[in-house]
């Protein structure tokens, strides 16, 4: 049944969403599907590519079995479903999962509220699901936008041109962040001729309201895969449109993510105001032929935890954040490189020269507002939303893993992240490796990647000291003119990565300000 919103206004957010669309889900012919709090963890085991975090919380029971926490609720009901050509199945589910979160790097529980259809599905029940999926968003709320894609328009031109699997996820990754100066960079590494890399960068970047971006998708389209995958995008927006839920739909190819769970149409939702996607889905008919079943299916998670997040938006002033670009500026030379820039392409905020400790600037004519962070916590400040957009080095994103777009480098802030030692310093493949850094994550990866053992010492500065004193045989650091390492009788032995700064943006932010930011790319690649 229907409930009085007024009658609800008492309740929580997320409580007060998941009364509502318990109800819609039901009219809609979806049952309610209730698993255990524990599954087997082989079934975890087995299918680990299917799993968002390969991180799983695992413990053995009285009988001696080894069962885990559940940090996935599709992969149960896929090894459950009794769905059969025939006869369809249609849940949804309310459950909390327990998976590492990204932002904080440690297990967190998760409350989902979603649905999956499972069955020999056409193009009108995969339409019905996502058409669903955006009435969900509504009753979240009206300022919402979805994004659209399928996996295989991508994955179909990598194929054709010839890039083998070891090269995808590289690619894929900077797909996913939109890095496309990332992009023409390991494709010209991979010697893939400029007209084929040129046409993938392309394809990669085409995002905007679902008919002009299939018009530009037409006509990249090289392979009889790629057109069929259209023609599925063009049947499925068909179907929205008969039901009026083709509203407020983005198509985007970026959206590329998780193809060992998605293997076809794929999609995101967002709330303004809310800094990371609150519902993600898509269809995994894939996952299902792992389980011996030939079926098709397609689901959706709303990520009720999100929208009991205070938004950042409201703590600021919706409207007045909303109509702002709030930009996050490195405090030092680099902030003073990047305020020039931006006050060059029309962002110009006298405010910022005022001999004050004021620490956020605005201009209302201009429409920006300026935060001045300290450099390590820009990505921070954009990931959570509190800025649409900001500057920050290579070095800084790489070590954070922070989950924003990297849009444009900027080629100001040149140096290099690299390896150095004591003058005459020989390395013992016999013993562990002692490295001392600030760049903790980049450095466990860097050597990783070379199967070398090694123990880290994190330190915040005076790096160069380490190996002096024998606190380390290596260090990782930032190396701009190599000055203070001749001075310190250390030399550099291997570069990990050139670093520059980088333009970011929320993902969330890039929806709603998505002209906006995209006019400050173009202006600032002029």
């Amino acid at each position: 049944m229907d409930f009085d919103r007024q009658d609800l206004g008492f309740l929580r957010q997320g409580e007060r969403v998941t009364l509502q669309l318990r109800a819609l889900y039901e009219r809609c012919g979806y049952r309610k599907y209730r698993m255990g709090q524990f599954e087997e963890f082989d079934l975890y085991q087995r299918h680990k590519n299917f799993l968002k975090s390969k991180h799983i919380i695992s413990f053995n029971d009285m009988d001696g079995r080894m069962l885990a926490l559940k940090p996935d609720v599709t992969l149960s009901i896929a090894k459950n479903t009794h769905a059969t050509a025939d006869a369809a199945e249609r849940f949804y589910y309310v459950e909390n999962v327990y998976r590492l979160d990204d932002a904080t790097g440690s297990f967190a529980e998760i409350n989902q509220l979603g649905l999956e259809h499972i069955g020999k599905l056409t193009t009108s029940d995969l339409a019905g699901v996502i058409c669903l999926a955006q009435k969900t968003l509504k009753e979240v709320s009206q300022r919402s936008r979805m994004q659209l894609s399928h996996v295989g328009f991508l994955l179909e031109l990598i194929s054709s041109l010839g890039i083998g699997e070891a090269d995808r996820h590289g690619l894929i990754e900077c797909i996913q962040q939109r890095s496309g100066h990332e992009l023409a960079e390991k494709l010209a590494r991979m010697g893939v001729p400029p007209a084929a890399a040129r046409m993938l960068r392309e394809a990669a970047s085409l995002n905007g309201e679902f008919i002009p971006t299939m018009q530009q998708a037409r006509a990249l389209a090289i392979t009889p895969g790629m057109n069929e995958v259209l023609d599925q995008l063009d049947a499925v927006y068909a179907e929205l449109e008969k039901c009026g839920c083709q509203g407020d739909l983005m198509l985007d190819f970026s959206l590329i993510s998780d193809i060992d769970y998605y293997s076809g149409f794929v999609f995101r939702g967002f709330v303004q105001g809310i800094a990371r996607a609150v519902l993600a889905g898509g269809d995994y008919g894939s996952l299902l032929q792992k389980f011996g079943k030939d079926l098709s299916a397609i689901g959706f998670a709303l990520y009720l935890s999100e929208l009991d997040v205070p938004q950042t938006a409201e703590t600021v002033g919706a409207e007045k954040a909303r109509d702002m670009l709030t930009v996050a500026l490195p405090k030092g030379r680099l902030g003073d490189q990047v305020y020039e820039l931006f006050s060059g392409i029309g962002y110009e905020c006298k405010a910022i020269y005022e001999d004050n400790r004021k620490l956020v600037f605005e201009n209302a004519e201009t429409r920006v507002r300026y935060l001045l962070v300290k450099p390590s916590d820009v990505a921070i400040y954009v990931e959570h939303g509190a800025a649409d957009v900001g500057v920050v080095g290579k070095d800084i994103l790489l070590d954070a893993r922070s989950d924003v777009y990297e849009l444009l480098d900027l080629g100001i802030g040149k140096c290099r992240l690299a390896v150095a030692a004591r003058n005459g310093y020989v390395e013992d493949r016999d013993r562990v490796l002692r490295v001392a850094t600030k760049f903790t994550n980049v450095t466990k990866d860097y050597y990783s990647a070379r199967n070398r053992e090694i123990e880290v010492i994190h330190l915040n500065g005076s790096i160069e000291l380490a190996p002096i004193l024998g606190l380390s045989d290596v260090i990782v650091d930032i190396v701009e003119s190599g000055k203070t390492l001749v001075e310190n009788d250390l030399s550099v032995l291997e570069t990990v990565a050139p670093v520059s700064a980088r333009l970011i943006a929320n993902r969330s932010s890039y929806m709603f300000k998505r002209d906006e930011i995209g006019e400050i790319v173009g202006k600032l690649q002029g």
